[in-house]
């Protein structure tokens, strides 16, 4: 029993945990509208191109937190002034300037001639290496998330599903598209350090998509989503320190894994209700039989 509350001993693993479900809950919560607006490029997108202003940060010698958020803010503003020419499609601006600046961090890290910590940790996550500031800026932007999309939370949903028709009824579609990068942009930096810039996108994507297989009410799912990206920050940073594996890696491999068990729920709810009503009939009998 001691062995497996060891963990709890160490203040460094237990401010990772925290920063790995807060990091779960904010990526998960602003994931629903990355899915159901089918943007799930633009989260991959947007850690690559952070990594690249991570870099800068670190050759300009400047916080990595005040360098990534110009980066963050940059490119977003980049990427939706390029979406609106009708020449560019929002895929390809996304693309384009992302892969750009992740190879500019490539390049500039080829310039230096070393791979440091600080890259390893943007790349692939150093949880159990999180400080309390970083604790503080992703509670931060976890706050500012929840705060602009409990305000925001009609005009969001409305250009969610449908941008054209709620232009009509007087939403401000360009502003609310702009916020939201905004605050993607924002998930993205604080999770940095926690997932690293490879692992965002499953974080933003896996938890959602799974709470979708699970439910089709849009406050259930945005619910669920949290819950489950807040239980996988805790879970998978416990699971790493039994089993000697990346705590970013288990993460994901443990949202991986619910999608699987809630992919397999929900081809089984298929098929029982594709089934007549004679076969339930016989399959509920047969196992009262049993």
């Amino acid at each position: 029993m001691e062995g497996l509350t060891e963990p709890f001993a160490f203040e460094f693993f237990v401010r990772g945990m925290v920063a790995a479900a807060l990091a779960g809950i904010t990526c998960a919560a602003v994931g629903v509208y990355v899915v159901l607006r089918s943007l799930a490029y633009i989260g991959h997108g947007l850690a690559h191109s952070i990594f690249g202003g991570a870099v800068i940060s670190f050759v300009s010698g400047i916080s990595f937190y005040i360098g990534a958020t110009l980066w963050g803010v940059f490119t977003v503003l980049l990427i939706n002034g390029a979406a609106r020419r009708r020449q560019i499609g929002g895929d390809a601006a996304v693309g384009i300037i992302t892969t750009c600046a992740f190879a500019l961090g490539i390049a500039l890290i080829s310039r230096h001639g070393r791979f440091t910590r600080d890259f390893d940790a943007a790349l692939f996550g150093e949880i159990l290496g999180i400080t309390s500031t970083d604790l503080y800026v992703i509670g931060g932007v976890l706050a500012l998330a929840a705060a602009v999309i409990f305000i925001w939370w009609k005009p969001l949903l409305f250009t969610t599903f449908d941008s054209d028709v709620a232009g009509t009824y007087g939403v401000p579609v360009a502003w609310v598209e702009a916020l939201f990068s905004l605050v993607l942009a924002a998930t993205v930096i604080a999770s940095l350090q926690v997932l690293g810039a490879t692992l965002i996108a499953a974080a933003l994507v896996i938890p959602p998509v799974t709470a979708r297989l699970l439910t089709d009410s849009f406050n259930r799912m945005f619910a669920l989503a949290a819950t489950l990206g807040g239980m996988s920050g805790l879970v998978g940073v416990y699971i790493s320190w039994f089993i000697d594996v990346s705590s970013g890696a288990t993460v994901v491999l443990f949202q991986g894994a619910l999608f699987v068990f809630a992919l397999a729920a929900a081809i089984a709810r298929s098929h029982w209700k594709g089934t007549n009503q004679d076969e339930r009939l016989t399959a509920i009998e047969g196992a009262s039989l049993d």
